[in-house]
């Protein structure tokens, strides 16, 4: 999402420290400026070192000689290092924008000088440039508060155990299919490792099996963390009291939503976020169409993928699930009249077009109580969730 920002280019203003940081794991590189027509300055310091950023940015006052109350005004690009460092910025009293890394302009020649240098220098150029009103020369990111961030871990842990439960139930299917053998991963599997038998009737050979009973012993430990983490969510959609879980609860009401889709689009998306338009929705998730028009030629891309990935993929089952649990609604008749008779290209076509859909009317219908057009409501649902403990 974009961040709205005053433009200082028609006004004389007090001069103003720029500042660029290029973050790696060893070590920042810090490249600082008064203005377009001043020559950067470059200093490296170690990476995470809050003391070390501070006395650069008094050095780099004091050469461009700069008053010590001078304001300053930082950007780097988000990364891995998240926002504690936007934090301890403004914290700091300095103004600092968090930018997308997708958005920021290239050189489009094939081969480009490319360092951490060059990359700082580029982007102290750009803060400049948007602050002084190119509002297009990138796209900044909006910083979730603390708690915000926090709330977001429940969901994402369950994301990645019901990933790495897949990775072991694969590996042991693998091992097993080196052999010619097949088995279902289960509870049951000691049992059946034992009972299975070569080509020739020997059984798995010892060393292997126990490489398969280790395998298995971290997959029934992944399973019981996501039985606990279940747990947790269930607990707190049936007694939290929090407009977050209340939106949760409220999605819940609709037929067809289930608790993984209805937690995650609270706490990546509508939780927190202030939408102001169907438009930057589709964008956070990457829904939004990219048409390629130049001279005559015009084709479509395809959607952007720039957005939240994890919220993208979800609406993509939900509006599968949407066409089977609310095939009397109005977005499942708009899909089926648009898109039914094509063949099964268009309807993947289609699905991402109702995907798009479905989650502006979801929001409509969290912000505005705008119950989706024919859509079907499920109170005893919830009553379940609160009476199941």
């Amino acid at each position: 999402m974009s961040a709205t920002h005053t433009s200082d280019s028609t006004a004389v203003t007090a001069p103003v420290l720029y500042v660029s940081f290029e973050l790696s794991w060893g070590t920042w590189k810090l490249v600082f400026t008064t203005g377009s027509g001043q020559a950067p300055r470059l200093r490296t310091i170690a990476a995470r070192d809050t003391v070390g950023v501070l006395f650069e940015i008094r050095n780099a006052k004091r050469r461009f000689g700069l008053s010590d109350d001078a304001k300053v005004r930082s950007c780097y690009e988000a990364g891995r290092d998240g926002f504690w460092l936007h934090r301890f910025l403004a914290h700091e009293a300095i103004e600092n924008v968090v930018v997308d890394s997708a958005s920021i302009e290239v050189n489009r020649h094939k081969r480009r000088a490319k360092s951490d240098r060059l990359d700082a220098i580029k982007l102290v150029s750009m803060l400049i440039r948007w602050h002084h009103g190119e509002s297009t020369v990138w796209r900044t990111v909006r910083v979730p508060t603390v708690e915000d961030e926090d709330r977001r871990q429940l969901h994402r842990d369950l994301i990645a155990l019901k990933a790495q439960r897949t990775k072991h139930s694969n590996r042991i299917k693998g091992l097993l299919a080196g052999l010619g053998l097949s088995v279902v991963v289960d509870g049951m599997l000691p049992e059946r490792l034992e009972q299975l038998r070569q080509w020739d009737g020997t059984a798995v050979p010892p060393g292997l099996r126990q490489r398969i009973l280790r395998e298995y012993e971290r997959w029934e430990l992944v399973g019981r963390q996501i039985n606990e983490v279940q747990a947790e969510r269930t607990n707190q959609i049936r007694t939290d009291e929090s407009p977050e879980v209340k939106q949760v609860r409220q999605l819940l009401r609709l037929r067809g939503m289930g608790e993984n889709g209805a937690w995650l689009l609270v706490r990546e998306v509508f939780g927190w976020r202030q939408i102001r338009n169907r438009r930057e929705l589709a964008s956070l998730a990457g829904l939004t169409p990219t048409p390629y028009s130049s001279g005559g030629i015009e084709r479509e891309q395809g959607i952007s993928k720039a957005g939240n990935r994890r919220v993208r993929w979800m609406m993509i089952e939900l509006a599968w699930g949407w066409l089977r649990y609310q095939p009397r609604s109005e977005l499942s008749r708009w899909f089926h009249r648009r898109f039914g008779p094509g063949n099964s290209r268009m309807r993947k076509v289609g699905i991402v077009a109702l995907a798009r859909k479905l989650l502006v009317a979801l929001w409509k219908y969290l912000e505005r109580g705008e119950l989706p057009a024919g859509a079907e409501v499920m109170e005893k649902k919830i009553l379940r969730l609160k009476r199941a403990s």
